[in-house]
């Protein structure tokens, strides 16, 4: 399989001037260093006894319903605002360029449901945090957290206020 990480390129000044993008589409669009990244994405969580696995929108949708399927659970997105059409709950968060917010139906899991939370980049930690109180407001138990990419410079692992793993797959 290809290697992955080679194919993330860096995008200056994207979204706003200051903030260097990770963009992981390269990666992407190889089958191969796309299966690769999977794989190791799912590797850690195989006997997990996941019910479903969250991906926040919208990279972390295409990771995580690749997981799911890999893992064998239900997929559930965690959306942008005015995305689903049924009843929702939401939570803003801070962004490392500013806010935003994330929604998910009020229905999506059973209370009890064994979740694992995916995203494409760990940056300052607030998306994750926010799918982390919507997945607890709807009864869900959080397994951990996979991501592809750190930014480890941004030391975001360090306000993971959770006793659950969060494991990357690579960082930079």
């Amino acid at each position: 399989m290809a290697d992955w990480r080679r194919l993330v390129r860096d995008i200056p000044d994207f979204p706003r001037p200051g903030i260097v993008f990770k963009d992981i589409t390269p990666a992407l669009a190889d089958a191969g260093a796309f299966a690769a990244a999977v794989a190791e994405m799912v590797a850690p969580w195989r006997d997990a006894g996941l019910d479903a696995v969250a991906g926040i929108e919208s990279r972390g949708f295409i990771l995580g319903a690749a997981m799911a399927q890999a893992l064998g659970t239900g997929f559930v997105p965690v959306r942008k605002p005015g995305k689903l059409p049924a009843a929702t709950l939401a939570q803003d968060y801070a962004l490392e360029y500013g806010s935003d917010r994330l929604e998910m139906h009020a229905d999506a899991l059973a209370p009890g449901a064994r979740v694992l939370i995916v995203d494409d980049v760990l940056a300052t930690g607030g998306t994750l945090q926010a799918a982390l109180s919507l997945l607890r407001r709807q009864g869900a138990t959080v397994a951990g957290a996979a991501v592809l990419v750190e930014l480890r410079a941004l030391q975001a692992r360090t306000r993971w206020q959770e006793t659950t793993p969060l494991l990357a797959a690579a960082g930079f």
